[in-house]
């Protein structure tokens, strides 16, 4: 989910450099901070992220040909080396700090892999990488966030995640049942609020699929040959300009902009102050490691941080972080046998799964992008993000961006001066 909310610009030089770790992070206290709420909360946040955010990541690499070893590395990316990566910043920081992937960015390489190698792909993760991990390091983030006006980039969020729902639509005509059964749970446990809280209603919806598929027994042959533990595909990087051009400056923004402006805004709601600057080079650290075994870049992420930060008292919810850790550590080292799992459902399973994951952040996109400021702007980046023709073999959500802030700057002068006014 994408929160409408943005994080404040500011008229300062760039903030101050790398935050310290909290005064007692070194001390062991990590058990008698943790409870039973605190582990509730970390294992539903964990089953939130391993089903309908995994169900991108396989729609949005089997568009790209992916194979499905290239899948299970992906996913064993995501979650192992993210897993170390929220454990470290939630006993550092002692806050719930929870790292996983970008979703717009993995929609992203969707398209891009229609005329890109993959190691030309992992060439423009590392690059993105390494630009996190600068604007981090010299306290530049903040600039960084402010460079095009969020409506503007929700506009290209938005047409790039169309494609997700009208998948979901589609899955009808393909299996009418499955997808009514997953979609009619999903929407009863939204109705209660209480229970939608304390048990995700995506999770919900996965559960019921599964129970129609076997009902149905519609999963694939062959299950039994699955490999049960990671062996991870290593890709050594190669740069092109096209990929680098496509990908870079569109993860780049979604990462920092969009999902870290989320999560910091959900856990400053709830009274956490999330090292922006720490976050941003953890999550640079992140995109490279994970791009050598093909996976998208690190983000902080919001509906995880959301859940894990919901109940239990504020100064011990950090445990709920470690827990989610340990779990996608143990979610990789087992993600050839989930993938498969996965790609073994009736591709409606899939496309339903995802389709549904994508409500709230469609809805969010479209709010923010056409809400007030920026509209035009935001819908000729829509429009350009949705037609998906690539140009000089740059995909379409960069010229998207490009053609919706030029068209922004030339008709909607008035909407960017407060901006620059307080830049």
């Amino acid at each position: 989910m994408i929160a409408a909310i943005s994080p404040p610009r500011s008229v300062d030089a760039p903030p101050m450099a790398l935050e310290r770790p909290a005064r007692d992070a070194l001390r062991s206290r990590f058990w008698d901070d943790f409870s039973t709420t605190h582990a509730a909360n970390g294992l539903v946040a964990f089953l939130f992220a391993a089903t309908g955010p995994v169900a991108v990541i396989l729609a949005s690499g089997v568009r790209g040909g992916l194979s499905e070893a290239d899948l299970a590395s992906w996913v064993f990316g995501a979650f192992f080396i993210n897993g170390f990566i929220t454990i470290l910043f939630c006993l550092l920081y002692r806050q719930p700090l929870a790292f996983f992937w970008t979703i717009p960015g993995t929609v992203l390489v969707g398209p891009a892999l229609l005329h890109a190698t993959l190691p030309q792909v992992v060439g423009a993760f590392i690059i993105t990488g390494l630009l996190m991990l600068v604007l981090g390091l010299t306290g530049w983030v903040r600039r960084a966030m402010d460079a095009i006006p969020m409506p503007i980039v929700m506009g290209m969020v938005a047409g790039v995640f169309l494609q997700f729902g009208l998948d979901w639509v589609k899955a009808f005509q393909s299996d009418v049942v499955l997808a009514a059964a997953m979609t009619v749970a999903f929407l009863l446990v939204s109705l209660q609020p209480s229970v939608a809280a304390r048990v995700p209603p995506l999770i919900v919806a996965l559960v019921v699929g599964a129970i129609v598929i076997w009902q149905a027994d519609a999963f694939a042959p062959r299950l039994g040959e699955a490999q049960l533990l990671a062996a991870p595909r290593f890709h050594m990087p190669e740069f092109a300009w096209g990929p680098v051009v496509e990908l870079v400056v569109p993860i780049a923004i979604t990462v920092l902009v969009v999902q870290n402006g989320q999560g910091v805004a959900v856990l400053k709601a709830v009274g956490h102050d999330a090292p922006v600057n720490a976050v941003a080079v953890g999550c640079g650290i992140g995109a490279i490691l994970s791009a050598f075994v093909g996976a998208v870049s690190t983000c902080l992420t919001g509906p995880v941080n959301a859940i894990i930060s919901s109940g239990g008292e504020r100064r011990s919810q950090y445990t709920a972080g470690v827990a989610v850790g340990v779990l996608a550590i143990l979610f990789g080292l087992f993600s050839p046998l989930f993938t498969r799992l996965l790609l073994a459902a009736p591709a409606a399973f899939i496309a339903t799964l995802a389709g549904l994951a994508m409500l709230r952040v469609l809805q969010s996109a479209f709010t923010i992008a056409f809400k007030s400021n920026f509209t035009l702007g935001a819908l000729v980046t829509f429009l350009v993000a949705v037609a998906g023709i690539p140009i000089f073999n740059i995909g379409a959500p960069f010229w998207a961006l490009v053609a919706g802030t030029i068209v922004s700057l030339t008709l909607e002068r008035k909407d960017w001066q407060p901006e620059r006014g307080t830049a």
